[in-house]
């Protein structure tokens, strides 16, 4: 039911209302200048002087609404900066310092110009199972990939409680990404009115799940994207080197979702997980970021926290691209902090695999 205000003619659309103090100003200089030009004399006078006045007249009246229309642009970026902050603060907020005994610190930064979200997700999450972790990239970046990282992220959310084992999160987010997808091929509408970079058939999302048990135990579950890498010592070295499950999206999972064990992260030991975006950005001779260079220069810093770490990594890959990336950049850094304890055997109540050499290194201890 559209209400009229009192005193206003029913015919006035209430659309225009809103628009009256947006054109106050405008209208204003326009009265102006046709004033000007109707009663003052000079505005008629071919004389140098009078043309002069009459040019600067104008000018003035240009002037006017050139400045009206930058402040009304500049109020319109300023709220949309608002809104896009209100987004991100719900969609990927910043993780809390401290999640049962790891200290965690992150950074994202989106390929678009002007967008602070983008195609990279990252959460942690305490709970009853354990910290879980996640990480992903969705194909494309900027505020296309949006939708699906909302839909990855929602479904994680409420998962990473619900599901027992770690396979479980999994198979939620597959069927929360069926689901995103079915969407998309039926042509429902984007609500922020953001298009996608290709049709629902190509697009896919890699996903790292990780699992940390009390004692540090480390499980996890790779859908195509890195593996993340181990701070321990002064040295850095990929967590795991099994070979991952397809991306979620073109392809189904297996029947079997085999958990890769990966170690332990023992007290001190830090993991940086990340995206795709960092150790492919390239300088401008286009060289690969050395990302587990600057990752060994990371780990030698004392004291060893995920904000020093960042800083490294983030400082690095700024300097090496000499200028904002060009694919979204997701980084994600767990510490443990938690105070030394002994492993507890068979812990998940399956039975354990046989030793895996999942680390050169002998800072982590392998299940036996």
């Amino acid at each position: 039911m559209i209400r009229f205000k009192p005193g206003v003619p029913r015919w006035v659309p209430p659309k225009f209302l809103s628009r009256v103090p947006t054109l106050a100003v405008p209208a204003a200089w326009g009265a102006v200048a046709v004033a000007y030009r109707m009663t003052c004399p000079l505005a008629h006078d071919d004389a140098l002087g009078a043309r002069l006045v009459s040019s600067a007249v104008m000018c003035a009246v240009v002037t006017g609404l050139v400045l009206h229309v930058r402040r009304r642009l500049q109020r319109e970026l300023r709220r949309a900066r608002r809104i896009a902050d209100a987004a991100q603060s719900v969609l990927l907020p910043p993780p809390p310092p401290r999640v049962d005994g790891l200290a965690v610190a992150a950074v994202h930064l989106s390929a678009d110009r002007g967008a602070r979200i983008g195609g990279d997700l990252y959460e942690v999450v305490a709970t009853e199972h354990g910290v879980r972790a996640v990480i992903g990239d969705v194909r494309g970046h900027g505020l296309g990939a949006v939708r699906t990282v909302a839909a990855v992220l929602g479904s994680f959310r409420e998962a990473a409680h619900d599901e027992a084992e770690l396979a479980g999160v999994l198979r939620r987010l597959e069927r929360a990404m069926a689901r995103h997808l079915r969407e998309r091929a039926h042509g429902e509408p984007d609500p922020a009115g953001a298009a996608s970079d290709g049709p629902a058939g190509e697009e896919f999302v890699t996903v790292l799940l990780l699992e940390i048990l009390p004692d540090g135990e480390v499980w996890a579950l790779n859908c195509g994207h890195p593996w993340p890498h181990v701070l321990t010592g002064a040295r850095a070295e990929p967590l795991a080197r099994a070979d991952p499950l397809p991306p979620l999206g073109p392809f189904p999972l297996p029947a079997d979702l085999a958990t890769v064990p990966c170690g332990r992260l023992l007290p001190g030991d830090a993991l940086v997980l990340h995206t795709d975006g960092v150790e492919e950005a390239r300088d401008a001779e286009g060289r690969f970021f050395p990302l587990r260079d600057v990752l060994t220069e990371a780990a030698r810093e004392h004291p060893l926290t995920p904000q020093s770490v960042r800083r490294t990594v983030l400082a690095a890959l700024l300097r090496h691209t000499t200028g904002p990336p060009k694919d979204d950049v997701a980084l994600l850094v767990l510490r443990n902090e938690r105070p030394s304890r002994r492993a507890r055997p068979g812990a998940r109540g399956t039975a354990r695999p046989a030793a895996v050499d999942l680390h050169p290194t002998d800072h982590l201890q392998f299940p036996a």
